[in-house]
Parts: structure tokens; sequence; C-alpha cells
């Protein structure tokens, strides 16, 4: 039974294993073993990209996967890579996620709501960096102090703005 069904798949197998080294390949080059910067592993993933494209035809039923896989990365390619050049930048939306969740741990032992908080709502951005960043990292004064004050007052008045709009709701 089982030979007569590996027969009958026979021609499944080439271009699976096929799409699976080009898997491989793309794996290695994100797993950035050697530490690259990120222009350099954009342009060998680029690369590897075109010669997926080139071998469409190999890749028989996986084909319109691949070249969907293809034109999402195109369009992502833009800030796919920062992460390597970015030090703590999450590089998965998984590790992105656990930040968040840190964040959300943080806010729920802080004030034992489990649904959403209002001060995240309006403090969002600022509230979630500190705990993410808190975790890893003890912050001395001088770290803590701005250092573009008009930034920082921009930061404070879109604060203000949407702790407004949320208190006249």
């Amino acid at each position: 039974m089982l030979g007569k069904g590996l027969q009958a798949t026979a021609g499944l197998w080439p271009p699976l294993e096929h799409g699976y080294g080009f898997l491989d390949q793309a794996k290695a080059i994100l797993a950035n073993e050697s530490q690259e910067f990120a222009q350099l592993i954009r342009e060998r993933y680029l690369t590897l990209l075109a010669q997926m494209r080139e071998n469409l035809a190999s890749l028989g039923p996986l084909a319109e996967a691949f070249e969907h896989f293809c034109h999402i990365t195109d369009n992502f390619s833009a800030g796919l890579f920062r992460c390597y050049d970015i030090v703590g930048l999450p590089r998965t939306n998984n590790d992105l996620e656990h930040c968040f969740g840190v964040a959300r741990v943080h806010e729920r032992r802080a004030t034992g709501r489990r649904g959403a908080i209002p001060g995240v709502v309006v403090q969002g951005s600022v509230r979630v960096m500190a705990a993410v960043t808190s975790k890893e990292q003890i912050f001395s004064v001088d770290e803590l102090r701005p250092r573009d004050y008009q930034r920082w007052r921009e930061l404070r008045r879109q604060l203000c703005q949407r702790e407004e709009a949320r208190r006249q709701q």
C-alpha cells in the first residue's frame, strides 16, 4: 500500500524538494549566522527571490504559491531587513508580540485590569516602550533626560490631545 502511494505521488516530490531547497536557503540567509549588515542580507535575499522567479516552472503546482511569496516579500522589503542593523529590534512577529505581551503583563500587574486600559490607549506609545525597555535595561537619569526637546514637546502635545479626546468621550 505504501509503495502504491509513493508511486501515485512520485510526480509531486521533485517540485516539493526544489521548493524546500529555496526555503532552506532563505532561512539560512535570514538567520544571519555571520552577523552581516542589513544591506548585504537584503541583496542576498532579493537575489534568491529572483532565482525563485526564474525557476517557477520547476516548482510545478507550487509555482503560484512561490510567486505570491515573492510578491508579498517585494511589498514589505523596504522594512523587512531593518532588524539586522538595529540592536534589539524583534525579527519576527512572534518576537514583537512577545514584547507587547510583556507590556500587557506589566499593565495588568500595575492596574489589576484585564481589559483595555485607558492609559494605554492615551499614552500607549510611551508606556509600551517604557515597559518593554525597562525589562531589559536599567536607565540612569541622564539617559532618561530628553536630548531633542522639540521632539519631546511634540510627543507631549500629542499625548495631551489624546488625553483631551479621551476625556471628552
